[in-house]
C-alpha cells in the first residue's frame, strides 16, 4: 500500500504542480514561505518553538484557519507551558494567520506529502502533538507521525456527501490512518457514524460540535469601513444593500440580472458581488458586461477616488477577508456555490450578524447547518434562480420579515457556540494522559 501511494504521489504532484504553481504565482507572494513546503523552516521560527512542548496545529485554508484561531484561544488558556505552531496550506490562509494569530504563535507552510520533506519538517519543528482541523489527511505525514508515535487529534471533523463515498473506497490506503487517531471531534452525530465507518475507534470518537459557529462570532478587532467605501462609490445612505457572498461562476450574471429587474421596484438598491476566488475577477467582468451594469471593483477605491451619485450600480470586491465586514451591512445576503454550482460556501458567518439570508438548493457541504437554518426560520433556501429572484423582492419590500429572519439566525449560531472549548478539553484529555 506504502509502495503503490510513493509511486503514485510523484505522478500526481507533476501533473498538477503547474496549476497549483499558477495559481500561486497569480495570487502574488509565492516565494515567501516557499522553502516550508519542502521542509527549510528558518531559525528564528524554530527558536521560538524552543523551551517547552509543541502542539502543531494544521489548517488547510481560510475557513479552517478561523476554527483554528478560537480552538488556539481555548488551548492556550489550558496548557501553560506550551508551544504552538500553526501551519496551512494557502497563501490565503497565512495571511489570515499573520493578520489574527499571537506574535507568538510560529505561522508555516505544511510541506508537501513527500516522506523527505515530512521528515525534514517533523525533525525540525519536533512537535509534541498534531492537532489536525477538519479532514484533509496525508499519508506520508501521519505514518511519518506514527513512525514517532506522537498522537495526532482530528478536530472538527466533516466528512463530506462527496468525500465518503471516495474514502470508503480507498479504504485500503486510509482505514489504518483513521484507526491512528487518537481523538477525533466530529461536528454530529452523522459525521461520527461515518468516521466510525471509516476506521476511528469508537472510544476515540466525541461529538463536539461544528466550531465555525464559535470561529463566525463577530470580533472586536479592526474593521473595514464600508459606510465610507458606499459613500464614495456615490451609494446612499439609505441604500438598499444586497450582499452576494463567495459567489461562483455563473451566479454572479444571473445575481447582475435580478437587479437590473429588481432595481425597478427598489431604486436604491445596491449590488455587492463577492467571488469566492479574487483571481476570477477578469473573466466576472467580461460575463457581467453584456448586462449593462456600471460596476467599479474594490481595488478601485483604494485611492480614494470618489463616484458621482448613481453612476455606479455594482462594487466587485476583488480582494480577500474582507467579506464578512460586507455582510455587516448588508440589507440581505445571498450565500454562493449554492445556485449554479454544488456544495455551498458558509451561512453561519451572515448568521451570527443577524443578517436575512437566502441560498440556493446546493448546499451539500452545509447540509446539517442550512437545514438548521431553514427549519428555525433563519434562512430562506429556494429551488432555483427564478424562485430566488421571487423570494429577493418579497424580503427587499419587508423589513419586518427581514429583521425576524436574522433574529431567528442569530439565536441558531448561539445555540450552537462552545465547540472550541469541547475539542479544547478534548484535547487536553488526550494530552494529559500521556
Amino acid at each position: 500500500m506504502r509502495t503503490l501511494y510513493h509511486l503514485l504521489f510523484p505522478v500526481f504532484f507533476g501533473l498538477s504542480a503547474p496549476y497549483y504553481f499558477w495559481k500561486m504565482w497569480r495570487r502574488g507572494g509565492w516565494r515567501r514561505g516557499f522553502g516550508e513546503r519542502f521542509g527549510r523552516i528558518a531559525d528564528s521560527k524554530l527558536h521560538a518553538l524552543a523551551g517547552g512542548p509543541v502542539l502543531w496545529l494544521h489548517a488547510v485554508s481560510v475557513g479552517e484557519v478561523n476554527v483554528c484561531l478560537q480552538l488556539i484561544a481555548a488551548l492556550r488558556a489550558r496548557l501553560t507551558g506550551w508551544k504552538f505552531v500553526v501551519s496551512t496550506t494557502t497563501s490565503t490562509g497565512m495571511g489570515e494567520l499573520e493578520k489574527k494569530l499571537p506574535a507568538e504563535v510560529v505561522r508555516l507552510y505544511y510541506p508537501v506529502d513527500f516522506p523527505w520533506t515530512v521528515r525534514r519538517s517533523l525533525a525540525a519543528v519536533r512537535p509534541s502533538a498534531i492537532v489536525l482541523v477538519e479532514a484533509e489527511l496525508w499519508p506520508n505525514f501521519l505514518w511519518q507521525t506514527q513512525a514517532l508515535r506522537l498522537p495526532v487529534c482530528l478536530a472538527n471533523a466533516r466528512i463530506s456527501d462527496r468525500s465518503f463515498p471516495r474514502y470508503l473506497r480507498a479504504r485500503f490506503l486510509f482505514r489504518d490512518l483513521f484507526a491512528s487517531f487518537a481523538a477525533v471531534g466530529a461536528q454530529n452525530e452523522a459525521d461520527a457514524q461515518r468516521l466510525a465507518a471509516l476506521g476511528c475507534r469508537a472510544a476515540a470518537i466525541h461529538v463536539t460540535g461544528n466550531a465555525k459557529f464559535d470561529a463566525a462570532a463577530p470580533s472586536g478587532g479592526a474593521t473595514l469601513d464600508v459606510p465610507a467605501l458606499l459613500r464614495q462609490l456615490g451609494v446612499p445612505e439609505d441604500a438598499l444593500l444586497l450582499v452576494a457572498g463567495s459567489t461562483h461562476a455563473g451566479e454572479e450574471v444571473l445575481l447582475a440580472q435580478m437587479f437590473l429587474r429588481l432595481r425597478a421596484q427598489f431604486p436604491k438598491l445596491f449590488l455587492i458581488l463577492v467571488p469566492r476566488h479574487f483571481e476570477r475577477t477578469k473573466a466576472v467582468v467580461d460575463e457581467l458586461r453584456p448586462t449593462g451594469v456600471r460596476l467599479v471593483l474594490r481595488t478601485e477605491l483604494a485611492g480614494g477616488k470618489s463616484f458621482a451619485p448613481g453612476s455606479v450600480d455594482v462594487l466587485l470586491v476583488n480582494t480577500t477577508g474582507e467579506l464578512r465586514h460586507f455582510y455587516r451591512h448588508a440589507t440581505l445576503v445571498f450565500v454562493g456555490k449554492s445556485l449554479t454550482a454544488k456544495g455551498g460556501q458558509n451561512p453561519i458567518e451572515p448568521g451570527a450578524l443577524g443578517k436575512a439570508m437566502l441560498f440556493g438548493p446546493h448546499m451539500e457541504n452545509f447540509r446539517p447547518i442550512a437545514a438548521d437554518f431553514v427549519a428555525s426560520d433563519g434562512a430562506v433556501q429556494v429551488r432555483d434562480a427564478a424562485e430566488l429572484e421571487t423570494a429577493m423582492a418579497a424580503l427587499l419590500g419587508d423589513a419586518a420579515r427581514r429583521e425576524q429572519l436574522g433574529a431567528n439566525a442569530l439565536r441558531v449560531v448561539q445555540r450552537n457556540q462552545g465547540a472550541s472549548e469541547r475539542t479544547a478539553e478534548m484535547i487536553v484529555a488526550q494530552l494529559t494522559r500521556r
